[in-house]
């Protein structure tokens, strides 16, 4: 918002004159108003940077007019020239939103002054305004946060809406799956951008030390506090305050996290002055809370009050068609972080990474691409990167467990299928599995139901029935 475009605004045409030569001169473009009507006009028709108004006009006075202008154009720096130096006008005006205010009658090296001193407010504004929209497009909902899959546009779809709006957020999901990435893009996308994102690992802190993390406490509080400490709370004042972990965070303290949800204050440990703060609360966790919360080991109260719009991130395994995506993204991301030549992926390679599990999720898959873009020699990355990965190489915990097995064929085969035209896919997945189940533990137990049904862990009657309703071929011989 450099200035270049100024109105001026008074009754007096002398003024009008001697302000619109001297700031011509300066290079600025200057528009002339003899009352405050003329001068709202004009700025409904054209936009300024700055506007140097006389405090009383005929009609729409001074003050009136800078009113309008803090309502209808929030952005134009207003100057009031008065020709009373009474410090009541200049209070009025610099509480109705001026940015400075000069007294009648000035010499020009005063206004010049102020002007100076206004067009540098202008160019940190623009430095400010720059570097927010640099950070918003860091963090915007799809540059960080890669995924084309059907669970991941819900993801979008919630964060697009929640961001904006000031309410707390529960993230839940495994340990890699991008918590506090999303955290960050919920802070970054919404009406707190500027003002401070703090995260705090409750798992990662002594719980004797949890409590002056998030409250602060005064000098002389306990053994060793020398001095007074401001805890998250009042750093993220303004801002988000990112609790990562939350079901790791002991009863006692979690009835002081409510207490501070609901009104809005701490108080410092070894204090008794309570203290406002406005921090945005956005927590996460890889636990189950509800869980929790019926085990009496996570509070109620306090649960819903954080699970105010849920987020469920899904695990890897469960979005692989997004792992090539994620891969692109990473390679191109080592490449500026490490300073390594970018490089590529072959078809191979890609897909090995795809049915690999991925147990630490993005985490995991982030970790294992850097490691391969450092140490690999060759500008297209080959299975041979990847060791540990392959079939021959050894595979992850879940790779080869029938869970993942089962996973996989369900993956390849709805893939095939519009999932939405279906109503009944439990009941046809259930019995394309029992079926070879069933026939497999008969064919073992050479047909002795009896045997098989206490494999199966049903009743006798049961597998008959199933034998029969499943249309199963008993083998005679």
């Amino acid at each position: 918002m450099s200035i270049q475009r100024i109105l001026v605004a008074d009754d007096e045409e002398s003024i009008r004159w001697v302000l619109s030569k001297a700031l011509s001169k300066q290079g600025f473009t200057v528009d002339l108003a003899t009352d405050g009507k003329e001068a709202l006009g004009l700025l409904r028709k054209n936009r300024y940077d700055l506007a140097v108004i006389d405090i009383k006009m005929p009609g729409l006075s001074g003050l009136e007019l800078l009113s309008r202008i803090q309502a209808e154009h929030p952005l134009v720096l207003v100057i009031i020239m008065t020709a009373e130096s009474s410090m009541k006008n200049a209070v009025e005006a610099m509480k109705g939103g001026a940015y400075d205010y000069i007294t009648k009658p000035f010499d020009l090296e005063a206004l010049d002054a102020i002007i100076l001193k206004a067009r540098k407010a202008a160019a940190v504004t623009d430095e400010v305004n720059r570097l927010k929209e640099e950070i918003r497009e860091h963090y915007h909902l799809d540059r960080n946060i890669i995924g084309k899959s059907k669970a991941m546009q819900e993801v979008y779809k919630i964060l697009g809406k929640v961001a904006p709006a000031d309410v707390t957020v529960l993230i839940t999901g495994e340990s890699g799956t991008g918590k506090e990435l999303v955290a960050r893009a919920i802070h970054f996308n919404s009406p707190r951008l500027g003002k401070p994102f703090l995260a705090l690992n409750c798992a990662a802190i002594p719980r004797e030390l949890l409590e002056s993390e998030l409250f602060g406490f005064e000098k002389g509080a306990f053994t060793g506090a020398v001095e007074r400490k401001t805890g998250k709370f009042e750093q993220a004042n303004g801002g988000t305050l990112f609790l990562d972990e939350i079901g790791d965070m002991p009863l006692e303290l979690q009835a002081k996290l409510l207490r501070v949800l609901q009104e809005k204050e701490i108080t410092r440990t070894g204090g008794s002055t309570t203290i406002q703060v406005d921090a945005r609360i956005v927590a996460a966790t890889n636990q189950n809370l509800k869980e929790k919360v019926q085990r009496k080991e996570f509070r109620e109260d306090l649960f819903y009050r954080l699970n105010v719009v849920p987020i469920e991130l899904p695990p890897l395994r469960e979005r692989r068609e997004d792992i090539p995506l994620l891969v692109e993204f990473l390679l191109q991301q080592a490449a500026e972080e490490l300073g390594v030549p970018a490089r590529g992926c072959t078809e191979q390679a890609l897909q090995m990474l795809s049915r690999y599990s991925w147990p630490g999720n993005v985490r995991e898959l982030e970790n294992t691409i850097k490691r391969a873009a450092l140490l690999s020699p060759d500008p297209v990355l080959t299975p041979e990167d990847f060791p540990g990965l392959g079939e021959h190489n050894g595979k992850s915990e879940n790779e080869g467990s029938l869970e993942a097995l089962i996973a996989s064929k369900l993956n390849s085969s709805l893939a095939q299928m519009d999932v939405q035209e279906l109503n009944d896919l439990y009941e046809m997945v259930l019995h394309q599995m029992e079926r070879p189940l069933i026939r497999i533990v008969l064919d073992k137990t050479r047909g002795n139901q009896v045997r098989a049904a206490d494999i199966l862990g049903i009743n006798r009657n049961t597998l008959r029935k199933k034998i029969q309703t499943l249309g199963i071929e008993l083998n005679k011989d």
